[in-house]
């Protein structure tokens, strides 16, 4: 039976996270009455596929086709939207706000490109618009970045915050498999979808880093402001020298702020081994923080999955019922009061590994640092590694230096008769971050 002080909820999807919704709030219904002091019900639920909602036994007159029967309902305070993509779960979010419903979502895509817009609208209506589940599965990190951390300058954030590629770089570090073999690996097992592209090429870290971004350093960050690579190039030889050197390999997505410019970016990345980040392995995620009164702190977790981010949304949905309670919504709104410059990849200053193959005789080494001397790269470090058919294979590492320069050089050695190729470049992080 349905309690009459119940909060009454809108389901607005029923697939993979919208079910972790559903199970959740029947297993732990007497834990989630208990903390916030009255129940959360599902009272309708947008599923266009009724065979999801008849798996999960939900009675059919919960379910729905029609928007309008949930946003136009008095009864429902709080929607939550777990579809996905862009449109029209655009449109359900503002439709929504504008009726004097609070929204949870789960959307990062739709928070990376849409947040100005949906959060404008939020303020307006004075409602609650909470999205923790968009980055980091079950790991909390939008709440503390928004409360607990909110008196702290953030210096940086660190993160791993997609778990199909740290997955695929652990298995490729920790057994030697090529890149191509763990992908298919990685979609066997349910880790990788059968378009991979997001991940692997580093897009859906890219949208959860711009989330991360904005909130930390009060600008409006947008998913195209990031710069972008994926791993796809990435080979167990790489990683093999990496380890030589000291490093582990991952796919970071960084943020910085310096002099009220910011940087945001997604790369593979080595990482000291002793840093925090390099023992994340497999599919877990973590977002390393500094801040200059908190220090380093890292939030360590499942990044994804139908358990962990129904966690989250649950959370967020209690969160909301308690400020309703007590007449508080909207008292969080959108923390991008300010107006940053997004520094272009040719400003960011880091160091770099590069490997290159060139022929295998005298003066080749000082003829290619003869150009990075000319273009400001100072070389920290240099080893010849296989020696086949009259060709060396040469690792760097450089000291930091401006990413613009560095790419000027590579232009020129690429063209000198002496190099083979330059096999690839690797940006080399974290290191100041262990000081």
């Amino acid at each position: 039976m349905s309690a009459s002080n119940a909060v009454k909820i809108g389901l607005l999807g029923c697939g993979t996270v919208g079910s972790g919704v559903v199970v959740l709030l029947n297993d732990n219904r007497d834990h989630v009455t208990q903390r916030l002091g009255r129940p959360v019900e599902i009272k309708s639920i947008l599923e266009m596929d009724t065979r999801k909602t008849d798996a999960l036994g939900i009675a059919p007159r919960m379910v729905t086709q029609d928007i309008g029967s949930i946003i136009d309902d008095p009864e429902i305070e709080t929607v939550v939207e777990v579809m996905g993509g862009i449109e029209p779960a655009r449109t359900y979010i503002l439709e929504a706000l504008e009726k004097g419903k609070n929204v949870v979502t789960a959307n990062k895509d739709l928070i990376a490109l849409h947040g100005k817009e949906l959060f404008e609208k939020a303020s307006e209506k004075h409602r609650d618009l909470y999205f923790e589940a968009s980055v980091g599965g079950g790991i909390p990190i939008i709440a503390p970045l928004k409360q607990s951390l909110v008196a702290n300058n953030i210096n940086f954030i660190y993160g791993i915050v997609n778990g199909t590629t740290n997955y695929i770089l652990t298995k490729m570090s920790l057994e030697g498999k090529d890149y191509e073999g763990t992908l298919k690996e990685a979609q066997r097992l349910g880790y990788a979808e059968a378009d991979p592209t997001s991940d692997v090429g580093g897009h859906d870290a890219a949208r959860k880093i711009s989330i991360l971004a904005s909130i930390a350093f009060g600008a409006r960050v947008t998913y195209p402001d990031v710069y972008v690579e994926g791993i796809t190039n990435i080979t167990p030889l790489d990683i093999a020298y990496g380890k030589e050197l000291g490093y582990t390999l991952k796919l970071l997505a960084i943020a910085k702020e310096e002099n009220g410019a910011i940087e945001v970016r997604v790369h593979p990345a080595f990482i000291p081994d002793r840093h925090p980040l390099a023992s994340v392995n497999d599919v877990f995620n973590a977002v390393f923080i500094r801040g200059d009164f908190v220090g380093d702190i890292m939030l360590y977790g499942r990044g994804a999955g139908q358990r962990p981010t129904a966690s989250a949304i649950v959370g967020d949905i209690i969160e909301v019922a308690r400020n309703s309670e007590h007449g508080d919504t909207g008292r969080i709104s959108c923390t991008c009061f300010e107006q940053k410059r997004i520094k272009p990849i040719s400003e960011v200053k880091t160091r770099y590994y590069l490997r290159i193959l060139v022929k295998d005789r005298p003066g080749v080494l000082a003829g290619i640092a003869g150009v990075f001397g000319n273009q400001q790269v100072s070389i920290a470090s240099v080893i010849q590694k296989r020696t086949e058919d009259s060709m060396a294979e040469l690792v760097f590492v450089t000291h930091q230096v401006e990413e613009g320069n560095l790419q000027d050089s590579l232009k020129i050695i690429s063209g000198m008769a002496i190099v083979g190729k330059v096999s690839n470049v690797i940006r080399v992080e974290g290191e100041e971050t262990l000081i």
